[in-house]
Formats: C-alpha cells, sequence, structure tokens
C-alpha cells in the first residue's frame, strides 16, 4: 500500500494537536489488532518515523532533455571518457527476446559518488506499430549507502547521450571545415544525431536517407522540431551511393543486418558515424570499408564483443583487433590526435557504454528542479 504523505500530515496534525507523544505510541498499539484501521496506523506511524518518509524523485522525458543541453552534456562526457578507469562498467548483459527483439541491462559506477543501472528494451518491430523501437527507464543511487536518487526516463537519455558521444567524437575525427551531414535511418535517434553534430561542426547542409519516403519526410519534420536551425538546409535523398559521395559526415543509424555504406562510394576526408549495429548480426558498412577506414570506437570491450561491423569481418579473417586505432577514452584524454590528415577517411564505431548512461544520469540529478515523486 502507498500512502500520501500529504494526507498523512494533515491528518497527524489533526490527531497530535495538545497530545503528547507517548499518548501517541500507546493510542498505536491500541490500533494494531483492528484491522478496518489499518491506515490510521499507519499515518501515526509515519508521524513517529516508524515508516521512512523518503520519496524517489522520478524524471520526465522533458526534464531529461532540459537537463541535458549538447554542449554541456558533451563536456560532461569527455570528462567522463577520460576519467573511465574510475569507473566500474561491467559488460552489459544482452538477452534475445521473441521477434528478434533484445534486453540490454547496462549498470556502472564509482566509488563514492553514483551507481546506476539501464533497463533497455530494443523491439525493431515496433516500426510496424508506429511505436519508438528503444524503451528505457534508468535507476540512479548512491554508492556508498545505496540510497535510490531518482528514476530518469531512459529513453531519452538514451538518445541524448548517444548523440553526444558521437558528436564528440565527430570533434577528434571530422575535419574542422566539415559542412555537409548525411543521415542514413529516420528513427527516434536520427534528430538527436542531427542536432548534436551540428553543434560539433558549423553543418550548412543535411541529406537524410531512409527506404520510406514518407518516413523520411516525418523525418525531417521531427529533425526541425528538435532544434535544427533554419539556417541548415535539410532534404531528403533518394540515391544512398550519391549522397555519400557528397557528404562531410555521415551518420548511420539503423538496425540493419546488411551493409548500407559501401567504400566505393566514400570521399577521400570523410568521417563516419555508424551508431546501429549493436549485436554482432548487425551491418551498416560493408568489409571493404572497415578494412580501409582509420577505425576508433566508444569502448573496445564492447565495441569488439558486441559490433557486427567488427565482429563478422574479424571472424572472416579480413580484420584484427590491433586494426583498430584507439578508443574514445584515449582521445578525450589526448593520448591519441584523432584525425591525422584531411584526406584519412575516419570510422567511429560506438555500441553504447554504461558510462556515458552514469555520466547523463548525474548531470541530469544535478541539473533538474522540482520532480515527481513515485
Amino acid at each position: 500500500m502507498r500512502l500520501n504523505h500529504g494526507w498523512v500530515d494533515g491528518l497527524m496534525e489533526g490527531l497530535i494537536e495538545g497530545v503528547i507523544e507517548g499518548w501517541i505510541e500507546g493510542w498505536i498499539d491500541g490500533l494494531i489488532d483492528v484491522e478496518c484501521c489499518f491506515a490510521l496506523r499507519c499515518a501515526a506511524m509515519a508521524a513517529t518515523h516508524i515508516i521512512p518518509s523518503h520519496t524517489i524523485p522520478y524524471v520526465t522525458a522533458d526534464q531529461v532533455r532540459a537537463a541535458l543541453p549538447y554542449p554541456t552534456l558533451m563536456d560532461a562526457l569527455r570528462i567522463a571518457f577520460a576519467e573511465a578507469d574510475q569507473v566500474q562498467v561491467p559488460r552489459r548483459h544482452a538477452h534475445t527476446l521473441p521477434d528478434d527483439a533484445t534486453l540490454l541491462l547496462m549498470p556502472a559506477w564509482r566509488a563514492q559518488r553514483q551507481l546506476g543501472i539501464k533497463l533497455v528494451t530494443v523491439t525493431p518491430g515496433n516500426r510496424e506499430r508506429d511505436l519508438p523501437t528503444v524503451h528505457a527507464l534508468y535507476v540512479l543511487s548512491d554508492t556508498d549507502s545505496g540510497v535510490p536518487l531518482a528514476i530518469i526516463d531512459g529513453e531519452v537519455l538514451t538518445l541524448r547521450r548517444t548523440a553526444a558521444v558521437s558528436a564528440m567524437a565527430s570533434g577528434f575525427l571530422s575535419r574542422a571545415d566539415s559542412r555537409s551531414l548525411l543521415m542514413v535511418g529516420t528513427g527516434r535517434l536520427a534528430p538527436e544525431m542531427v542536432v548534436a553534430h551540428c553543434v560539433a561542426r558549423d553543418i550548412q547542409r543535411v541529406m537524410v536517407w531512409g527506404r520510406d519516403e514518407r518516413k523520411t519526410q516525418e523525418s525531417i519534420g521531427r529533425i526541425r522540431q528538435a532544434g535544427l536551425s533554419n539556417q541548415v538546409s535539410i532534404e531528403s535523398v533518394a540515391g544512398l551511393s550519391g549522397a555519400c559521395a557528397e557528404a562531410d559526415i555521415i551518420c548511420c543509424a539503423t538496425t540493419s543486418t546488411e551493409p548500407l555504406l559501401h567504400a566505393e562510394w566514400i570521399k577521400p576526408g570523410t568521417h563516419i558515424d555508424l551508431v546501429g549495429g549493436f549485436r554482432p548480426n548487425m551491418r551498416e558498412a560493408d568489409d571493404a570499408l572497415m578494412s580501409t577506414a582509420a577505425l576508433f570506437v566508444d569502448t573496445l570491450e564492447g565495441a569488439l564483443a558486441e559490433a557486427g561491423d567488427l565482429v563478422q569481418p574479424m571472424q572472416a579473417g579480413l580484420l584484427r583487433a590491433a586494426d583498430i586505432v584507439s578508443d574514445l577514452g584515449a582521445l578525450a584524454r589526448a593520448t591519441h590526435p584523432g584525425r591525422r590528415s584531411a584526406d584519412q577517411i575516419t570510422l567511429f564505431k560506438s555500441v553504447g557504454s554504461a558510462l556515458a548512461d552514469l555520466s547523463a544520469a548525474g548531470l541530469v540529478h544535478q541539473q533538474s528542479g522540482p520532480m515527481n515523486a513515485v
């Protein structure tokens, strides 16, 4: 049974007015065997602190978005990845559900600070249901005491931190004069990815490619609503190969199991951001592109275990773990310079890290104002 503490407080003001504490305790004892007075007994117990009054704030999607502007989030993530050795991040648990859906459990904690776990379901079939592919919930607690600090809308948290990680990586890996962005995919991530990339670079032109023209146009509308400046042009493109040849940055966020990007389409100096393909059976880039681009990852352990764009060519003997140039931690610590030349093709592959979740959730908890309680 959940008590409304505001009702409890109001009731108790009337009950204890002019009555000493000892009388209240005796009154509680007298009510113990009276089941019909259970609510009143609980109210009295609450007033004498037998029932803890701690409530857990719930942070809504809108509150999460307001607490995580991209410049602030990118700065926080840069610090988090630079200090990654101070955070415990077990490999995430991935479980296959019916109809090719996935359940992900992603814990992380930092001593004397905070711990958190994200519960995620990824359901590709939701596209036909006009529902989001990803649903998530994040529970943030105090590491030392284990006391829950907040329950956070995990979907927006995931969207924002995913886009911010890619944009941060682009700051290290794309050319500083990058002006055109190709967004491959029209799902919930697309608006966030576009807006975040436009924070990292002075993008002037955005192209959007999707298999369904109606969904592509709807995605363009959502991208504008997400905050894309009216100074930036945006258009749908029918031919993926031609769009790849024109783009300075290519962001691919899909659940494809077949390569969408091919090496012969990519011009020198392009930066490629692969966000989908978080399972070994998923692909977004072909073997030739994975073999010729300078490869960077968010975390080595996660990428080598889960990214189909890496796992499959490695199993075929076309790629080795040693071919990965660096992870995001080394870029954030400036122990690796990132892009080495204007003609280099760079590729950043992310599978998602609980480290980024913990950093973003901590920022939400710090930035959020009054929240709903559960």
